[in-house]
């Protein structure tokens, strides 16, 4: 169906918008603080996605974007993908970094069942050879170390990420060695939650958006914020439908990685 789509889209024959129930005619973007009991303006944007945000902002996107509405009709909601905020959830991603989720999720496994509960300290009392068992490679090893020396001795506060705009967290975070754009906006979409979070850097998300808009290339960093902005202010929501796009034909639940 997509691709009869896309054949038709190169020959200038325009679909009909799909239709999604249930939704509302849009009169503009719909905010978290349009919603209910939401968050209030001031804060909206630094209230972490709920089940009830999520499906707003589905609903909304399905209105704006008949692409994003189509997936929706045929693979229903995506999930949360929400991981638990704190040093393990960094540690695990610093482990996702260019390799399969499979493997960074062994190598987790691993890590937790010789260091659990997973604490900096606890991480910096592992030697050379314990965490190369676990699957870290010498870079991920320095990386995780500086990273728990980091929240150790107090020079980065998990924590007091909840209450920061999403540019300062990403500054904070990116400010530490191994920790990269893709790595920041990970853990501000998943462990965060925040509902704007657009992780430009991911190839999974990149190869969804060229698949669903029918791009003749995998489109840049730069490209994806240009289509992305669109989906303002519910692009971590786009990306959650658009990686479930990426994993269908898999049949799996799995989280995505760049």
């Amino acid at each position: 169906m997509r691709r009869i789509g896309c054949l038709m889209r190169r020959i200038g024959v325009t679909l009909s918008p799909l239709t999604v129930s249930p939704c509302h005619v849009w009169n503009g973007p719909m905010t978290i603080a349009d919603i209910p009991g939401a968050a209030r303006p001031h804060q909206a944007h630094l209230a972490p996605l709920t089940d009830e945000t999520l499906a707003h902002g589905l609903r909304d996107l399905a209105n704006r974007d008949p692409d994003l509405a189509q997936i929706l009709t045929e693979l229903g909601p995506p999930p949360m993908w929400a991981r638990p905020p704190g040093f393990p959830t960094l540690i695990h991603i610093i482990l996702e970094q260019q390799v399969s989720l499979a493997s960074a999720r062994a190598a987790y496994e691993r890590l937790l069942a010789i260091a659990a509960p997973l604490t900096p300290a606890r991480f910096l009392a592992l030697d050379d050879a314990a965490l190369k068992t676990a699957g870290f490679s010498r870079q991920k090893t320095v990386y995780g170390r500086h990273l728990a020396a980091a929240v150790e001795e107090g020079r980065l506060d998990l924590d007091a990420l909840h209450g920061l705009e999403d540019a300062v967290v990403r500054a904070e975070l990116i400010a530490h060695k191994g920790i990269g754009p893709w790595t920041a906006d990970i853990y501000l979409l998943m462990a965060l939650r925040r509902p704007d979070v657009w992780p430009s850097g991911d190839l999974a998300l990149a190869g969804a958006v060229q698949n669903v808009k029918c791009l003749p290339a995998r489109p840049t960093p730069a490209e994806m914020d240009a289509i992305s902005a669109a989906w303002r202010p519910w692009r971590a929501v786009a990306a959650r439908l658009l990686w479930r796009h990426y994993l269908n034909p898999k049949r799996t639940e799995d989280q995505p990685n760049g």
